[in-house]
């Protein structure tokens, strides 16, 4: 399924990732055909990778899932 035709071009682009060590906040774009395996806090600069069960650190430290998640219509919005 192209995700273009699952409507993913009129879902958000970014999403605000929580660093669950520190708490601080910070903005990311999302690729609309990849997951985002790590990231680093921009506040305490810990390297971070997504929890058991989820697919990418949008999933797991953001506002919202990624968007081939969002693609799929998942009934929780999670990947488990």
């Amino acid at each position: 399924m192209d995700l273009l035709d699952a409507g993913v071009a009129q879902m958000p682009q970014t999403a605000a990732l929580t660093c669950p060590g520190c708490g601080h906040i910070q903005h990311a774009e999302m690729p609309d055909d990849a997951c985002v395996f790590f990231y680093t806090c921009q506040g305490c600069g810990a390297l971070h990778k997504p929890t058991t069960g989820d697919c990418c650190v949008f999933c797991s430290y953001g506002d919202k899932p990624c968007l081939p998640i969002q693609a799929e219509g998942c009934g929780t919005g999670r990947c488990t």
